[in-house]
């Protein structure tokens, strides 16, 4: 049972912080640095972090790019895509699916880029941007921009979609193997690198020998 309360508890910070950085009256590199802060705390010190016990004891924080505001983006959804169904396969066995219900484009350094916008299908599915980019400084598996169903939500501005790199963070399955996370598709893989976000996290677990 402690468990099941422990996750509850974990997402309702994760709704809180995002809760915070979606408040525009405060400047966004104060709430940037909120977000380094609060994400820190959870992951170093909650029983449902996505690192293990023995990694928490030895948790220094988490490291990031340095805050670019050229990298934060207020786009509108093109709507005009083809509604596919995409099953992504998951490490454990099985299938993720969700569905492409739009794109948004942006540029970085000057390079024209698109990426897919996905429903998760499912009870209370929500909306889910993964991506993976050319940053060998970052997890290759993949990244978030942002995930409704767990919080992870910048919001809207002026009616258009909120898209910050400098807040794209890691998956579970960054920090230690007994994650199973949901990768970008294909179509998310981006040729250019993207400065800014969660770097490669130092401390991963390594996966137990056979």
């Amino acid at each position: 049972m402690q468990e099941y309360l422990d996750l509850a508890d974990y997402r309702r910070k994760v709704h809180a912080i995002y809760s915070s950085v979606r408040n525009w009256t405060m400047p966004i590199e104060r709430r940037w640095n909120y977000w380094i802060m609060a994400r820190d705390e959870l992951l170093g010190s909650h029983p449902q972090s996505a690192l293990s016990a023995e990694q928490r004891e030895k948790f220094n924080g988490l490291v990031y790019f340095p805050y670019d505001p050229s990298l934060r983006y207020i786009v509108e959804i093109d709507p005009q895509v083809d509604p596919n169904v995409i099953e992504v396969p998951l490490q454990s066995g099985g299938n993720f699916q969700m569905q492409r219900i739009g794109k948004v484009d942006f540029k970085v350094n000057g390079e024209g880029v698109s990426l897919s916008l996905y429903r998760v299908l499912g009870y209370a599915g929500g909306l889910f941007l993964p991506f993976r980019d050319a940053n060998k400084e970052c997890y290759q598996g993949t990244r978030y921009l942002f995930d409704t169903i767990k919080g992870a939500d910048l919001g809207m501005e002026q009616g258009k979609l909120v898209l910050d790199f400098n807040f794209a963070y890691n998956p579970s399955c960054a920090y230690h193997p007994r994650w199973h996370c949901p990768l970008a598709p294909a179509e998310n893989w981006l040729k250019v690198a993207i400065p800014a976000g969660e770097k490669n996290y130092p401390g991963v677990a390594k996966k137990p020998s056979s």
